[in-house]
């Protein structure tokens, strides 16, 4: 999940909270590729830098693609199901995770009684403001206000678990649909996130495996419904367009249950860890400051004598084939949101920025 814009902080729900998100909401921002073509060292997405995962690849290059896939993915379902433990009809998939995101939101506020109201983090995955904007949903300030909740552990920018989940579990009524979105759960370098399958079954789960296996480029994803949201879930499958996965993204989702891709996903944490130390370490030695993260990412800040404004750092950097993530997009200005990288590409940043004396 790396598409990003003007992040939003509101304290009412009226009609200036809403003239606000029409106000400060941008374009998109992106990581990863950009009209200056691939990074040669891209810091700027989520992606799990050990990746593609090899087993994947091989499967993706033996997919055939001369045929639909199942309208249905009775297989697939089948086997996601299975794999987390439950009943086949509460899989919904999505085009990706971003498109369930606007689906979901279209399909809660079409639902609701009057003016819907949502609640999100206040750094966080901004297409949540962008997909309430989309369908005239208002912010409001605190969870028990809303229709809808998201909630992401560990969440970018900050690549920090989400401190209040258990609370906003524990408070969840039944007019209130919550998402848990996963996306980085996979990619969390430290204890798991711990819910309760009782807690679980309250709550959507939104997963987007693309990340965790490196392989961004192929769109594709899948939710997980609570028990009791049969209406909910039969909405949603109406409203999807048909073949909302093909037939790669069948295959990635396919190859994501398999014994041997988890365990490769496991090997590739440890390494990651050992990385993010030493990035973090070098970070450190340039004097930037570094926030606590339990992710394969994070966000550092430059020393406030740098001579380079953001822009100007980024375009910099860029020219020279690295790319940072800016995270203003998220309301933290003057910060960057860095993945974890391989040694070599650390030590290309670590000297370029020295050049600049940052």
């Amino acid at each position: 999940m790396s598409v990003d814009v003007v992040s939003i902080k509101c304290t009412d729900v009226n009609s200036e909270i809403q003239s606000g998100i029409q106000s400060r909401i941008g374009l998109r921002v992106h990581g990863g590729t950009d009209a200056l073509g691939k990074p040669a060292y891209d810091f700027s997405t989520n992606s799990n830098a050990l990746g593609p995962c090899p087993e994947v690849v091989e499967r993706l290059r033996a997919t055939d693609c001369s045929s639909y896939p199942d309208p249905d993915y009775h297989d697939l379902r089948a086997a996601l199901a299975q794999w987390h433990g439950v009943d086949p009809e509460r899989i919904v998939f999505a085009a990706s995770a971003s498109e369930f995101i606007f689906r979901i939101t279209q399909t809660v506020a079409a639902n609701s009684l009057g003016r819907t109201r949502a609640w999100w983090p206040e750094h966080s995955y901004t297409d949540y403001a962008m997909a309430a904007r989309a369908h005239s949903v208002v912010q409001t300030s605190t969870p028990v206000q809303a229709h809808l909740i998201w909630a992401c552990d560990p969440a970018s920018p900050l690549g920090c678990g989400q401190e209040n989940l258990s609370s906003l579990l524990n408070q969840l009524q039944a007019r209130q649909t919550m998402i848990l979105d996963c996306a980085y759960q996979p990619l969390r370098l430290q204890a798991d996130v711990s819910l309760s399958a009782q807690q679980r079954d309250q709550i959507w789960q939104l997963w987007s495996p693309n990340k965790a296996l490196g392989l961004t480029g192929i769109r594709g994803a899948y939710a997980i419904a609570p028990k009791g949201a049969e209406t909910l879930v039969s909405t949603l499958r109406q409203s999807a367009f048909s073949w909302p996965l093909g037939a790669h993204a069948v295959t990635m989702l396919e190859a994501w249950t398999t014994p041997q891709v988890q365990t490769w996903l496991a090997q590739s944490l440890l390494s990651l860890s050992v990385w993010k130390e030493r990035q973090i370490d070098l970070c450190k030695k340039l004097n930037w400051t570094v926030l606590p993260s339990v992710a394969n990412f994070y966000c550092a800040t430059p020393p406030l004598s740098s001579r380079f404004d953001s822009e100007e750092l980024l375009r910099t950097l860029r020219f020279s084939g690295i790319k940072l993530r800016d995270t203003t997009s998220f309301g933290l200005p003057g910060s960057f949101r860095l993945r974890v990288m391989s040694p070599e590409a650390q030590d290309a940043l670590y000297f370029a920025l020295s050049r600049l004396n940052l």
